[in-house]
């Protein structure tokens, strides 16, 4: 029996318009979608007529699920896998899941589009031939480390971070005096989106004026 093919498809951070031909087509011809929230993946479905059977996938999964899905891979059906927003295996628990089914001789496919890390990156202004991308900062232990680390990159440094945090990671790089410039990108490709720009002290001032701080955030650093 020949095997499935894993699909790695991106989908759109924020504007549902955001996703590329192929992925749809891609979308309605697998048997099955991983995703990482069904309540999120449904809604973008449902936009684009689409139904198929879901399963969850997520940073919480155990390795029996990845087994389930392998099987499955196994049995002959197309898997594609996608996360809330953007592209899986950035950030998330997709590149678990792909390294098990590359281990099963298992065909995995690319299919490419929408990232945060490229939207930022394409407005911001700066030269990007050469960048770090840094991920989530540690929520404790480590931060101070992270920072320092980010702070003595001769780089542009990325990362993401979420509005609960971003003050406070704001303010660990002016204790640690960072004279260099900041691009945060909030709620991107959304109604709010919004690209905030300056220096530590004025990125602060902005948003400390702001009652609450909402939606996902990239972060350039140079």
């Amino acid at each position: 029996m020949k095997k499935g093919e894993l699909y790695i498809v991106a989908t759109p951070i924020g504007n549902l318009e955001d996703i590329t031909l192929r992925a749809l087509r891609i979308l309605k011809e697998v048997d099955i979608i991983a995703c990482e929230d069904t309540r999120v993946t449904v809604k973008l479905l449902q936009k684009y007529k689409i139904s198929k059977p879901l399963i969850s996938y997520h940073q919480h999964s155990k390795m029996k699920r990845s087994n389930e899905i392998i099987e499955k891979l196994k049995d002959g059906k197309d898997v594609a896998l996608v996360t809330d927003a953007g592209t899986p295996g950035i950030s998330d628990p997709g590149n678990i899941l792909v390294s098990e089914v590359l281990k099963n001789n298992i065909e995995v496919i690319p299919i490419p589009g929408a990232s945060a890390l490229t939207a930022l990156s394409s407005v911001a202004g700066i030269d990007m031939q050469k960048f770090v991308f840094l991920g989530f900062p540690p929520h404790k232990k480590g931060r101070e480390t992270y920072f320092k680390e980010v702070i003595d990159q001769k780089y542009p440094v990325m990362y993401y971070e979420s509005p609960y945090r971003l003050m406070k990671n704001l303010e660990l790089l002016k204790k640690f005096e960072c004279k260099k410039n900041i691009i945060v990108g909030r709620e991107l490709t959304k109604i709010f989106e919004e690209i905030i720009r300056g220096d530590a002290d004025e990125i602060i001032d902005y948003f400390s004026k702001k009652d609450k701080i909402k939606g996902e955030i990239v972060v350039i650093i140079y």
